[in-house]
């Protein structure tokens, strides 16, 4: 009895140990390749300066016309992201994709995350890269955010245009476990996992040197504290959001995912959306969240002939 025990207790011991050495090894491979990472993400687009710090877009395109891509949440790098959309409207417009506080290149800020005050940087941003008539075109939350944008600038935004965009009625959902991602992330093990299933980064259609550049930002950004202060603000930015109605002269365009489970509701409650709007429309598109790594071509045909309408 006293040797079974021994060999059990010795057993325990040896686990013990082994995977305090696992979880120290996961801990310093991820400190290691954090650093090595750092000096390996490459430049793109410009930096701006907006309330002191810096903010990066990418512009491309020659067109009369701007229209200013925004981001869903917590999407690594915009300026990767969006590539597929912004090669696709280029020929057409001058496209200018905005990476907020806490996204791709662009610096952390102290501020919370509000809808007030992410409207206000994009905004300066715009401001000061001299662009004052131009086209919103949002991804995701981006509908809560250019709900608030297009009412505190009329003048200055010509039309929205929703990529299964979010719609304040559908709510802020369940709260995002921040502090266990957060904990993920520092311990090493969200890069573990994303080295077992590399699929976990959600990226376009690109080329395996950008595809590579999108995961270390990925990596890098995952649940800063921008993106943290973000998801403590969806109830709040959310609510805010309830009283908005689109202005009733702004041309307004969603396109959606076909037949999706994900909100109950997701086609009437956008309908609500621009039931008073004179020029408001909607395309069902199949698809996933992100339609526009799959149906850019699609997303300018039709929204091309939806401004055309406009003239």
């Amino acid at each position: 009895m006293k040797r079974t025990l021994f060999f059990l207790l010795k057993a325990v011991v040896v686990m013990v140990i082994a995977i305090v050495v696992f979880l120290a090894i996961v801990f310093t491979v991820n400190v290691i390749c954090n650093k090595l990472e750092k000096g390996k993400i490459e430049s793109y687009g410009q930096l701006v300066s907006v309330d002191g710090k810096n903010m990066n877009v990418t512009i491309q395109g020659h067109g009369e016309e701007t229209v200013v891509l925004l981001p869903g949440y917590g999407t690594a790098a915009p300026g990767i992201d969006f590539k597929p959309l912004a090669d696709e409207l280029s020929p057409f417009y001058k496209v200018v994709v905005i990476e907020p506080f806490g996204y791709g290149l662009s610096d952390i800020t102290e501020k919370e995350r509000s809808t007030e005050n992410i409207v206000s940087e994009i905004h300066e941003c715009l401001q000061q890269l001299n662009i004052d008539r131009y086209i919103l075109m949002g991804h995701s939350i981006a509908g809560i955010y250019g709900l608030d944008y297009v009412n505190k600038y009329k003048n200055e935004v010509s039309a929205f245009v929703g990529i299964d965009s979010s719609v304040p009625a559908q709510g802020a959902g369940d709260e995002l476990p921040t502090a266990a991602l957060k904990s993920l992330k520092q311990s090493g093990f969200y890069r573990l996992l994303v080295k077992l299933a590399p699929d976990q980064i959600i990226s376009p259609d690109v080329d395996d040197k950008t595809k590579e550049q999108n995961r270390m930002i990925s990596l890098k950004n995952m649940m800063n504290p921008n993106i943290i202060s973000e998801a403590e603000h969806f109830t709040s930015n959310f609510k805010a959001a309830e009283s908005l109605k689109f202005p009733k002269e702004l041309p307004v365009i969603f396109f959606l995912v076909k037949d999706t489970t994900d909100v109950e509701g997701w086609e009437a409650l956008h309908e609500e959306q621009i039931k008073d709007s004179l020029h408001g429309k909607m395309m069902m598109l199949e698809g996933d969240h992100y339609l526009h790594h799959t149906r850019s071509k699609e997303i300018v045909q039709h929204f091309r002939s939806f401004m055309g309408e406009m003239k």
